[in-house]
């Protein structure tokens, strides 16, 4: 049925590209040892990506999940973005970090499980001195029966030797699905499209949120076959404005 091949479709995507975030050389050991040595490394959703551009500049993300003596509490994890800057020579021991921004209790798996974290470095141009780069994080369901994945989007800038969130975390793409045995059920599919506007009112550009949803029912035959019907697609836009601290998000666009 549709919905188990969009559930493994989409799973299995996922999955492949967990390699995408690992950090090459130990970069991201060598800056937890060094700035959080009390504290544990979730080393599989470490994240590490040159920054295009500028020779030697590495983004890197430490996830650290925080200390509970309930094993049965949901995992909430602390987030340290960084800026690293590499010498010419390529020296790994020299390392510095010229940005650094800790989040506390950043993301949590409340009902759902991260399973990447990825940097995005995409032109992000928000104006004439400030490019900022992203933050990606992939989700997956944990409840059975259902299938549940979206992928979110958070954005960072580095000004006057400061790094700073300027976007929260914006839901951007979505599929979720349920059904029972019978072939009975519906999907959800929902796509987004981001994109700059310049707003000569604002220090930056405005961000437009271009979302699509689709939507399908599936439903068992008098015959005994399983029928999927779609349903017209929904299109919308987003406009979200810099309020010169950062983008106002609405509530219903953040974490899935």
């Amino acid at each position: 049925m549709r919905f188990l091949r969009h559930a493994a479709l989409l799973l299995g995507i996922s999955a492949a590209s967990l390699s995408h975030a690992a950090c090459e050389s130990g970069l991201a050991e060598r800056m937890h040892a060094r700035l959080h040595p009390d504290r544990l490394l979730d080393e599989r959703l470490a994240a590490c990506k040159p920054w295009p551009g500028a020779l030697g500049r590495i983004v890197v993300v430490l996830p650290m999940p925080r200390p509970s003596a309930d094993p049965s509490a949901t995992k909430v994890y602390d987030l340290e973005v960084l800026l690293v800057q590499r010498p010419d020579n390529g020296n790994t021991e020299r390392d510095t970090v010229i940005g650094r921004l800790f989040q506390a209790e950043a993301l949590d798996e409340e009902g759902v499980a991260i399973q990447e974290i990825l940097v995005d470095t995409g032109r992000y141009a928000l104006a004439p001195d400030a490019r900022a780069f992203g933050l990606r994080v992939r989700y997956r369901g944990t409840t059975r029966g259902d299938t549940f994945a979206s992928e979110t989007l958070r954005l960072y800038v580095a000004q006057a030797g400061k790094l700073r969130e300027v976007m929260q975390e914006v839901e951007l793409d979505n599929e979720s699905g349920e059904w029972n045995a019978d072939c009975t059920g519906r999907f959800r599919q929902l796509r987004s499209m981001l994109s700059i506007r310049p707003n000569r009112n604002a220090a930056f550009a405005d961000l437009v949120l271009a979302r699509t949803v689709a939507q399908s029912r599936g439903q068992m035959q008098e015959d005994g076959s399983c029928a999927e019907q779609a349903q017209p697609a929904q299109y919308g836009t987003v406009v979200l404005r810099y309020d010169g601290e950062r983008y106002r998000v609405p509530k219903a666009l953040r974490t899935p």
